[in-house]
């Protein structure tokens, strides 16, 4: 008789718990990662829940890079290089500066704690999670400005904190302080040799896409690219993490041209159901480690642990929190001053919902998980399990306190909304169309009279989307076309000038890369539609 592997067992509930949680977040209308971490807290204790160990390896290898490569993706370049300077502000520097406060701190704070134990805290609970703020931040409402600056430098930052996180465990492993100089040149290989390597692979794809024009195929290899670029990076010892990010937005850029539309479609569908899956069940995966983690400190009082835990949460919303004002103005200053970037002074309130949007998330706590259980002479590594139940506090104060008040946060200080894209996607809506006809026209000319109704058809057809951009009403219906095959070739010709078009104003820096993603989702379904 065949019997069950627990594993698939366990899998399915977790399915099941993604689902179940997700539906109650939409029917709450609250962001679902945040109801999937309470839904795991209020699940973890109960007796039957499956105790399931969020194994560091696994994440780093098999969970994080898919979703690193998603954000990556989804994240405009245009934005990313224009706010380079304020994203370097925060990955390098309010790195740098939470894990000297924390360092500093936590002998005050934590009994047992010297700087060096405080070093690793820090360099574990600094960088902000890319999953968490793209899942959440988008989706309550926050301007686009402050949104592209939190995915920029959450893309970014886990490469300086696990550097960090680095050199703090070999201070402690070796009782040795590694020279600025040392620290600087591994810091520059990481990023450069990181970088280097996502290129390689992004390249790469990008040529062999070019002779591929099957979904199933190209889906195929969109799903082995970001396992490619990290464990490539790993292989030199570099930063997967920024080779990912690296290929992610290389091929971002290219997918435009290197997808036919039926591919994208496709390929777009198939990785919103994989990020879906992989967030829900990392962020179940979170609240459900509350149990085993309080039992590794059997010996500290529930009550201690819940204050060390607010202490150290409020220590790192307080880091951020300092450093943001600063920080921001002077970005503004580099980016005005030296850059001569048209860009726009930050205002207080700003300041403040970017350091109260700092979520940490599953590379947080999987970091603090993946420390050492021994030293090199087998003694227990000093403060471990405080320092993982450390982690997963702040972890779960700022994805459920900071994430449920950031809308209330948002609309009191009437930041709420934003509109530079949807003015953005008008304008190229309407310069695709114009384009559209002037094309139609200039065929009709070199075509055949007896096509001249397919023609007026579909230069009707474009004037309404006109007229409706303008709010011009337009009630009259369109007329069937005489010539079918004709009317289906020549939209599709004209559906390609507008995606011309549209590329042209995305090189141009006209248009960002969420626009013209838009805008071409909508040609592709209209195509779809007409085959």
């Amino acid at each position: 008789m065949a019997t069950v592997d627990p594993a698939g067992g366990v899998f399915l509930i977790l399915l099941l718990f993604v689902v179940v949680f997700a539906l109650l977040a939409r029917k709450l209308q609250t962001p679902y990662p945040i109801v999937l971490v309470i839904a795991g807290l209020v699940l973890s204790p109960i007796p039957g829940t499956p105790h399931i160990p969020l194994n560091p390896k696994l994440i780093f290898t098999v969970v994080l890079p898919p979703l690193l490569y998603a954000a990556a993706w989804l994240t405009s370049w245009r934005e990313f290089r224009h706010n380079l300077v304020s994203i370097i502000s925060v990955a390098c520097g309010l790195v740098a500066f939470t894990i000297s406060g924390v360092a500093v701190a936590c002998e005050w704070l934590f009994p047992g704690f010297d700087w060096r134990i405080g070093v690793i805290l820090g360099a574990v609970v600094a960088p902000t999670d890319a999953v968490a703020a793209t899942a959440i931040a988008s989706s309550v409402g926050l301007p686009r400005r402050i949104v592209d600056l939190l995915e920029g430098e959450s893309l970014v930052n886990d490469a300086t904190g696990l550097l960090a996180l680095e050199f703090g465990i070999a201070l402690v492993f070796e009782g040795t302080t590694p020279t600025l100089g040392a620290g600087l040149m591994r810091f520059a290989y990481l990023v450069a040799a990181g970088l280097g390597a996502g290129a390689i692979v992004a390249f790469a794809v990008a040529w062999i896409e070019r002779w591929i024009d099957d979904g199933p195929i190209e889906i195929a290899i969109s799903l082995m690219v970001p396992y490619a670029a990290y464990l490539g990076a790993e292989a030199i010892h570099a930063s997967g993490i920024l080779a990912v990010v690296a290929c992610g937005l290389i091929l971002s850029r290219k997918s435009a041209e290197i997808f036919s539309p039926a591919v994208r479609l496709q390929v777009y569908s198939v990785w919103s159901a994989i990020v879906f899956i992989l967030n829900g069940v990392v962020f179940v995966l979170i609240g459900l480690q509350m149990s085993g983690i309080v039992r590794g400190l059997a010996g500290v009082s529930l009550p201690r642990l819940v204050v060390d835990g607010a202490l150290c949460s409020a220590l790192v919303i307080l880091l951020r929190l300092m450093w943001v004002i600063p920080g921001g103005r002077f970005s503004y200053f580099i980016r005005r001053r030296l850059l001569h970037q048209t860009e726009q002074r930050p205002t207080g309130k700003e300041l403040l919902v970017f350091g109260w949007s700092g979520m940490r998330g599953v590379v947080t706590l999987a970091a603090a998980m993946a420390l050492p259980d021994s030293l090199p002479d087998g003694t227990a590594f000093p403060q471990r399990n405080l320092v993982v139940f450390l982690a997963f506090s702040v972890v779960v104060s700022t994805l459920v306190v900071q994430g449920l008040s950031l809308a209330p946060l948002i609309r009191a200080l009437g930041l709420a909304g934003g509109i530079g894209p949807d003015c953005e996607e008008q304008e190229a809506h309407r310069i695709a169309i114009q384009a559209a006809l002037a094309h139609l026209e200039q065929a009709r000319g070199h075509d055949r009279a007896e096509y001249s109704s397919v023609y007026d058809d579909l230069a009707q057809h474009y004037r309404a989307q006109l007229g409706a951009l303008d709010r011009v009403s337009d009630d009259a219906a369109a007329p069937q076309p005489l010539h079918y095959h004709k009317h289906r070739t020549l939209s599709h010709e004209l559906l390609g000038v507008q995606r011309r078009t549209l590329l042209r104003l995305r090189h141009e820096g006209r248009i960002n890369d969420q626009v013209l993603r838009g805008l071409e989702r909508d040609l592709d379904l209209q195509e779809a539609r007409d085959l």
